[in-house]
C-alpha cells in the first residue's frame, strides 16, 4: 500500500506508462488496486488515523524483467529518469525512474538471462 496525494494521477500514471491494470477504483475511499502480471499494488490517500508530513519512502521498489531493454526504451521518455540503462558490478543490467509521487522505481534483468 502506498500513499498518495493525488489517487488519480498515480492510477494514471502506472496504467499508462507502466502497463498496469486498474482492478478497482474508490474515490470516496481514497483507495486503488492494480495488477501487472503477478505484481499487484495498492494506492491510498492517508487516512485521518495516520499521521504524516508529507508523501515519500526511504527505498525504492525494484521489478526484474525479461525484458530490461525493452522497457527502457518504453519508459525513458515518458517518466523522470534517475538513472539510465547500465550493467553493474552484481550482474544485472538495469534502469531507474520515479513515478508521480516521487517513489523510485527500478527495473532490473539478470545480464546471464540476456544471452
Amino acid at each position: 500500500m502506498l500513499w498518495t496525494g493525488d489517487l488519480k494521477g498515480s492510477v494514471d500514471f502506472y496504467v499508462e506508462k507502466l502497463g498496469f491494470t486498474c482492478n478497482a477504483f474508490n474515490d470516496e475511499w481514497g483507495w486503488a488496486s492494480l495488477s501487472l502480471d503477478d505484481a499487484g499494488i495498492m494506492f491510498s490517500r492517508p487516512n485521518r488515523h495516520i499521521a504524516y508530513d508529507k508523501i515519500g519512502c526511504t527505498g525504492s521498489f525494484y521489478f526484474s524483467t525479461d525484458d530490461v531493454d525493452g522497457l527502457w526504451q518504453q519508459l525513458k521518455d515518458k517518466a523522470e529518469v534517475c538513472y539510465g540503462i547500465e550493467n553493474f558490478h552484481y550482474g544485472m543490467r538495469e534502469f531507474a525512474i520515479y513515478d508521480n509521487n516521487g517513489y523510485l522505481l527500478q527495473f532490473g534483468q539478470d545480464v546471464a538471462e540476456q544471452h
